[in-house]
């Protein structure tokens, strides 16, 4: 497929491992990478992220053919591998960096994450803690946090195996 013809969107989701996992497993999902998004500060490390209050999520910047997963079909996806009533947490995981965002590059994306999120609302009383931003910044996390749960496969993960495998069984409806 040609370049031109794919399109991205940058999810945080918790802990970043399980969330790439996840999409990873996903017909259509071309491409992931895990970083750091929409902080303040620049080239962060992990260390920084997790212990100086840069302001970034972790997120995974996901690469993928609109023709195969529609960026709707992408979102109903990622929601259900969190929870999006919780604020600055996700499972175990606590802290600024673990809140849940959707950041786009795209503008012309911002009308369906909106309508997908007003879908969301209606499965909860609590209000949703969902971010819904224009990507501002993204640093790609250090190497070994790349594809970490395939390197090590007994690594932790808030993400439920089960889901692993429902998202590789998922195939769109053509």
């Amino acid at each position: 497929m040609a370049e031109g013809k794919l399109s991205e969107i940058y999810l945080a989701g918790g802990c970043f491992w399980g969330t790439q996992r996840y999409f990873d497993c996903l017909d259509g999902v071309v491409k992931t990478e895990v970083g750091y998004a929409n902080g303040n500060t620049a080239n962060p490390t992990y260390e920084q992220v997790k212990y100086e209050h840069t302001g970034h999520a972790e997120t995974v910047h996901v690469t993928y053919d609109p023709e195969r997963i529609t960026l709707k079909e992408l979102l109903e996806q990622y929601f259900k591998v969190i929870d999006p009533t919780l604020v600055n947490r996700q499972g175990g995981d606590v802290g600024v960096q673990y809140r849940t965002g959707i950041y786009y590059t795209d503008p012309s994306d911002r009308t369906v994450i909106d309508a997908a999120l007003k879908e969301l609302q209606k499965q909860y009383d609590k209000p949703l803690a969902v971010e819904a931003l224009p990507l501002a910044n993204f640093y790609t996390a250090e190497e070994y946090h790349q594809k970490y749960l395939e390197k090590n496969p007994n690594g932790y993960c808030h993400i439920s195996p089960a889901m692993f495998s429902a998202a590789r069984e998922w195939k769109r409806e053509r």
